[in-house]
């Protein structure tokens, strides 16, 4: 492979372990079988799962085999990865239907060429308690323990059940099962992504290679990107809707969600970050290019220029300017994960106290997002307020992060 196909299969990358392991595998002078594990816990595809997508594109473009396992056993066990609690059970049933939905905006990213799907339930429903036995051999709790999120559960007295340490290793067989080259996964995937490669050690395989991409952040700037949190672009969002979130996100993370999420060669990324940086390119303007080449990318050519000549209408019918000051959601503010909206205007400066901060939403003086609040003892999740403008008046605005 020539040195450019190999810096386009690298562009974006946060790690590669081992570091020369890409060079090595591709040595080879075969197919690589490149596998990417997704749980069908939700029912979108976000730009964030689109990150690692789109990455196992570029293999598949290049010549390699796209492993995709559709995590319907993981799915049912849950992920602990980056989580402070144990998550959640889902029923076979919603998992299911989950997968359903999910798989063909898989397919708006991926070539039915060279890819093969897999159900990890094919090995994983039918182990019996031997092969149970011998998989849980292979990894120590002392081991388990060095993976940061456990590590944190248990130095604060949380508890981690043992079905949350067996989650790892089941991924791992995912890359035992289908013998992988390469496994693509977020940086918070990094430890199960190793367990994958010790269990491969251990079942007689050639180790994996380990491929990690950033995490998005959602549109609100600070968390990762998530639909449980509200802070997320799906890829089968309306033009307009995907257009209107982008515009949500925050000046500085412009040129990370141009790498990450369009099609952009790096290079042109690199030059319009240092335009950004040095004030020769207007924020509104790249953040605009972000919106259109996002849009075309999922709905085609030309759909992401009306979407923004329709996010022009909208904003002049109600005066809301481009460039609107981001403001942040002050930690005083929250309670329980919501937000007594008066207190937030009084703290963030467009109302000098909460007395004044009533009257103005009861006089229908405050909207977000352009639709007026009525309720002047309105609390909201602040997840739901990341993101949005709140107007104050005719000539106060803010977008909320």
């Amino acid at each position: 492979m020539s040195s450019p196909d190999l810096s386009r299969l690298l562009a974006g990358i946060a790690e590669v372990i081992p570091e020369d392991g890409l060079q090595r595998k591709l040595a080879l002078g075969r197919p690589l079988r490149v596998k990417l594990g997704l749980d069908p816990t939700a029912a979108d595809v976000t730009l964030g799962w689109a990150v690692v997508l789109r990455k196992l594109r570029r293999f598949q473009d290049a010549g390699h085999t796209a492993v995709l396992i559709v995590g319907d056993f993981t799915a049912r066990v849950g992920d602990p990865s980056g989580k402070s609690d144990a998550r959640p059970r889902l029923a076979k049933e919603a998992v299911e239907g989950y997968a359903d939905r999910l798989l063909g905006q898989f397919r708006k990213i991926l070539s039915e060429e060279n890819l093969e799907v897999r159900y990890n339930s094919e090995w994983l429903e039918g182990m019996d308690m031997e092969a149970i036995l011998k998989l849980t051999a292979s990894y120590t709790v002392a081991r388990m323990l060095e993976r940061d999120d456990f590590a944190k559960r248990y130095t604060e007295g949380r508890p981690i059940s043992i079905m949350e340490f067996l989650y790892p290793l089941l991924q791992g067989m995912d890359s035992v099962a289908t013998e992988s080259d390469v496994e693509l996964g977020g940086t918070d995937q990094k430890f199960n992504l190793l367990v994958g490669r010790e269990l491969q050690r251990d079942y007689g395989q050639d180790p994996q290679i380990a491929l990690t991409m950033p995490l998005l952040e959602g549109t609100d700037g600070v968390q990762k990107m998530s639909q449980s949190l509200g802070n997320y672009v799906g890829i089968a969002d309306p033009p307009d809707d995907m257009f209107g979130k982008l515009m949500r996100i925050p000046d500085g993370l412009i040129a990370k969600y141009l790498l990450l999420c369009t099609d952009l060669d790096p290079e042109e990324v690199g030059r319009i970050r240092a335009g950004l940086a040095d004030g020769s390119q207007h924020p509104n303007e790249q953040k605009r290019h972000l919106g259109r080449e996002i849009v075309d990318l999922y709905h085609g050519a030309g759909t992401g220029e009306r979407a923004e000549e329709r996010f022009n209408v909208i904003h002049r019918e109600q005066e809301i300017p481009d460039d609107v000051p981001q403001v942040h959601i002050p930690d005083g503010t929250v309670r329980d994960g919501r937000v007594w909206l008066p207190r937030l205007l009084a703290e963030t400066g467009l109302a000098s106290s909460n007395a004044e901060a009533r009257r103005l939403i009861s006089q229908g003086g405050v909207r977000l997002d352009g639709e007026p609040v009525g309720d002047p003892e309105a609390e909201l999740p602040v997840a739901e307020l990341r993101g949005k403008v709140i107007q104050v008046g005719r000539r106060r605005f803010a977008r909320l992060a």
